[in-house]
C-alpha cells in the first residue's frame, strides 16, 4: 500500500494541512492575524508562517514516506 497514489495523496494532504494549521496557530500565538484587514506586517508575517508550516510539513511527510519505501526494498 505504501506505493499507491492514494496513500501518497492522502499523506501529502494531511501533512500540508497539519503544517499549515500549526503555522497558523504559531502566528496566533505571536499575535499575527492573517484575516486582519489590509496587508500590514502582521498579516504578511502570519501568511508566511502558514506557508512555511505547510511546506515544511509536506517535505517532512515526503521524507517519511520515502524512508518507508526504502525499508520495504532492503532485504
Amino acid at each position: 500500500m505504501n506505493n499507491s497514489l492514494w496513500f501518497e495523496g492522502l499523506t501529502d494532504a494531511v501533512g500540508f494541512l497539519g503544517g499549515s494549521l500549526l503555522g497558523f496557530g504559531l502566528g496566533q500565538l505571536f499575535g499575527l492575524d492573517i484575516f486582519d484587514q489590509g496587508y500590514s506586517n502582521s498579516v504578511i508575517g502570519g501568511i508566511v508562517l502558514v506557508g512555511l508550516g505547510g511546506g515544511l510539513a509536506l517535505q517532512a511527510v515526503r521524507r517519511w514516506r520515502h524512508s518507508l519505501s526504502v525499508k520495504d526494498q532492503v532485504p
